[in-house]
């Protein structure tokens, strides 16, 4: 079977190799598509040789262990697990779930879509109707934005510097959108809008709680992103971070974050089995119309074109959404 791998940053392979053996506990996948993570950019063009990548796989079960039960050939499948560039993986039965008849396997990939799922459920709203600011309208913004319209935010206003992101950001269920520096100054609590911040408990010069947003979704990976998210969250308001900040340091103006007594909240999940039942639950969502986030992936490479997608991804090339490899017939 063909499998993709690193020879170096940026540069990697098409190799042949056996296809996997299972043992009586795990069921055999050939995969039809991978997605494309922007997680897994900077490893892309950092990588070492014999790095491997992918792990938001859809397929076809082709081989089930004797004491699996629950799955069969021919099921179409989707869930956790790495190393996903390759005509066929090795899954574990708790890490996958079944995908519905009425999705198709691009709208399918489950793992990016349980990270989603996540993150709206770490911040999800305290009334129907609040506002929410989304910064970044990638992929990943993009679902996030669908999610909070089916999870009740009234408002949802998102800034991107691309504007064809933006015009995306709208189609996904934005009802405001912005260029970072379009911005209204109502929308930030920073040092500039604050005036002069009250220690004395005397009162503030300002409308510091309707100053800015109390919720604030980032969702860019990137530092200036993150420091525009910690501007624009009000006094006691909540930053959602969901960026990946997996290429360097970052810088933020924590003393701003500090006075104004906010919190930030990791996004992001590790908890496997916890994971693997939200693969399950955001494709019964999408399934029924619940959350509405399909045809988002626009972008399908052949294995021998894993590079050029990874460059279409960094220069978001073409309206560059969400990419997939084809992995199989």
């Amino acid at each position: 079977m063909k499998q993709i791998v690193m020879t170096g940053p940026r540069t990697s392979k098409v190799i042949e190799v056996d296809i996997p053996k299972i043992d009586d506990e795990h069921i055999l996948v050939k995969v039809t598509y991978t997605g494309m993570c922007h997680s897994e950019w900077y490893p892309w063009s950092t990588a070492r040789p014999g790095d491997i990548f992918g792990h938001e796989t859809v397929g076809v079960v082709a081989e089930v262990g004797r004491n699996v039960t629950g799955f069969s050939v021919g099921d179409r499948v989707t869930g956790l697990g790495g190393g996903g560039y390759k005509e066929y993986i090795v899954m574990e039965p708790h890490k996958a779930c079944h995908v519905p008849d009425n999705l198709d396997d691009l709208d399918a990939i489950a793992e990016p879509l349980a990270c989603l799922l996540s993150a709206g459920q770490k911040m999800s709203p305290a009334l129907c109707g609040d506002p929410v600011a989304v910064i970044g309208a990638g992929y990943m913004g993009l679902g996030i934005i669908s999610l909070f319209r089916a999870m009740g935010y009234g408002d949802i206003v998102v800034i991107d510097p691309r504007e064809q992101a933006r015009e995306n950001a709208l189609k996904f269920g934005a009802t405001t959108v912005y260029a970072p520096e379009g911005l209204p100054k109502e929308m930030l609590l920073n040092w500039e809008t604050w005036e002069k911040p009250d220690l004395t408990r005397d009162g503030h010069k300002a409308d510091i709680f309707n100053l800015g947003f109390h919720d604030v979704m980032e969702f860019a990976g990137t530092e200036s992103a993150l420091r525009l998210a910690g501007e624009m969250v009000s006094a006691h308001g909540r930053l959602g971070i969901g960026g990946f900040h997996n290429d360097g340091d970052r810088t933020i103006d924590y003393k701003l974050w500090n006075m104004k007594a906010m919190q930030s909240i990791n996004c992001h999940e590790r908890r496997i089995e916890y994971e693997a039942g939200l693969c399950k639950r955001a494709l019964e969502l999408i399934s029924k119309g619940i959350w509405k986030f399909q045809g988002v992936t626009n972008h399908i490479y052949s294995m021998e074109e894993f590079d050029k997608g990874n460059y279409d991804m960094e220069s978001k090339a073409g309206n560059f959404i969400k990419g997939a490899v084809r992995c199989s017939d």
